[in-house]
């Protein structure tokens, strides 16, 4: 439920309200504005609908948060969330590139790529020390060793980094080495990992399941800030139709839509979403163009011998390409590169 207060209501006032909400077992929330103050109430509604908030003199009006995701919906909060790790920042008025390769192979092929994305405008380095492979024989990344590379390229480079954790027992090793952390589409329902990332201080990129619906999405999201970490960057990267002509379609409806659902940012993962390296361009030029907050990309400068994803993964010469082609996308979308 949300209460807004009127415009004279004081302080005092609004903490005697969030009081008696906590009173009654109800999980009070204080939302200050510029022009007047907003009070949130999360539990049972019919115990909220016992308070009579609205016979406070000071409240202007009540209203129930319809939909099952309260914290990341726009009825709780209106303008956009921008999410910071390191010196990158996702949402507002910078379209975001986040680039890099699948997985953490060595440390020259690391720190070459890292070098190379940054030098044209990635604002963050992804690289996977774990790998989630769908065959256990194929490589499942190097672990810790690969998480220490992605650190030095955070100190030698000064680009954050960002990285999938899989498993609960990981998140301590994580959050020592990783800027923010990606909740891959395996994992967007494993609701153990949510809370332990939302009771982590590392933001986090969620990625949408294989066959997840965009409200599950956001209840997904809703774990993680309920846990207390609303840093959250929502990531579409396609979903699994019958379509089999790229390895995923890519759903660019939910990017507008989730935009106007949600206050949390939006990025896109054209990679995934198509698996074929020639179609990340125009996908990437689409997402800007349709309001995503930024994508992140695979590349590698040797895609051919890359061990995963080298299918998908962007060239230096086509990375180059594609920071050039994206700029009049962004620019025309209202945002700066």
């Amino acid at each position: 439920m949300i209460i807004v207060l009127k415009p004279n209501a004081t302080e005092q006032q609004a903490k005697e309200i969030l009081a008696r909400i906590e009173e009654a077992g109800l999980k009070p929330l204080y939302m200050p504005g510029v022009e007047r103050i907003v009070l949130g109430a999360l539990g049972d509604e019919r115990v909220l609908q016992q308070l009579h908030l609205d016979a406070y003199p000071c409240v202007e009006n009540v209203k129930p948060i319809l939909t099952k995701y309260k914290m990341v919906s726009r009825e709780v909060q209106a303008h956009d969330t921008v999410v910071r790790f390191g010196n990158a920042a996702v949402g507002g008025d910078k379209f975001a590139v986040i680039a890099g390769p699948c997985s953490v192979e060595s440390e020259e092929q690391l720190l070459s790529v890292a070098e190379m994305v940054k030098k044209h405008g990635a604002v963050a380095l992804r690289g996977g020390a774990y790998k989630p492979r769908t065959s256990p024989y194929d490589f499942q990344g190097m672990g810790v060793e690969g998480l220490k590379l992605l650190k030095q390229a955070n100190e030698q480079l000064g680009i954050p980094t960002v990285s999938e954790v899989m498993e609960v027992s990981q998140m301590d090793s994580m959050c020592e080495y990783i800027d923010c952390l990606q909740i891959g589409a395996r994992n967007m329902q494993n609701y153990a990992l949510l809370k332990a990332v939302g009771e982590s201080n590392k933001p986090v990129l969620l990625k949408r399941g294989l066959s997840a619906t965009i409200e599950e999405l956001l209840l997904a999201a809703e774990y993680i800030y309920d846990a207390g970490n609303p840093n959250i960057i929502l990531c579409e990267r396609g979903i699994r139709t019958y379509e089999t002509a790229t390895r995923n379609t890519l759903d660019l409806n939910a990017v507008a839509y989730l935009k106007q659902r949600t206050h949390l940012p939006v990025v896109v993962d054209p990679s995934h979403g198509t698996g074929v390296r020639e179609l990340v361009i125009p996908l990437s030029r689409a997402a800007a163009a349709v309001g995503a907050d930024g994508i992140i990309v695979e590349s590698h400068l040797n895609p051919c011998e890359a061990l995963s994803d080298g299918h998908q993964a962007l060239t230096g010469p086509m990375f180059e390409q594609l920071m050039q082609e994206l700029k009049p996308f962004v620019e025309a979308a209202g945002r700066t590169l």
